[in-house]
């Protein structure tokens, strides 16, 4: 770390804690060669998750859109609000865990599906009816089979 004050490159660390609930650490450092003290803050680095949509323009990740999706699908269902966060979570963990910095919205529609289908069949079925676009009852009928099915 270079010193603000005489530009020298190596210093020590002092003192060390953790800040803003752990998301930051605070450090206080010495320069090694004036022997000045200073502060640096360190924090995780996170490369914003960039949606490619069906139109082909790109917007950055929104966790909350996606909950509100989540949410509107169990609008009247016996889901808590802890378990669609925890399922949030979840799909952020994985798209972050991920190599590609750019995702189709398309994948993220179908992770939430795949959580939808284990915390709420109705649910489901209310988010695929809506992101898969069915045009007719023919069509609704082969998601709910393929779910039946699943079973």
């Amino acid at each position: 770390m270079k010193c603000p004050f005489c530009g020298y490159e190596e210093s020590k660390v002092i003192d060390s804690r953790p800040t803003d609930e752990g998301e930051r650490i605070r450090r206080r450092r010495e320069c090694l060669q004036c022997n000045k003290r200073f502060t640096t803050y360190e924090i995780i680095e996170s490369v914003p998750i960039l949606v490619i949509k069906k139109d082909k323009s790109r917007e950055v990740f929104d966790r909350n859109k996606l909950l509100r999706g989540l949410m509107r699908a169990c609008e009247k269902r016996p889901v808590a609000m802890d378990t669609l966060e925890k399922a949030v979570d979840d799909i952020e963990a994985s798209l972050q865990n991920s190599l590609d910095r750019e995702v189709t919205s398309l994948h993220i529609g179908e992770l939430a599906m795949d959580k939808l289908k284990d915390i709420d069949e109705v649910a489901y079925v209310r988010f695929a009816s809506v992101y898969r676009h069915f045009r007719d009852i023919n069509a609704f009928m082969d998601e709910l089979s393929a779910l039946l099915q699943n079973r």
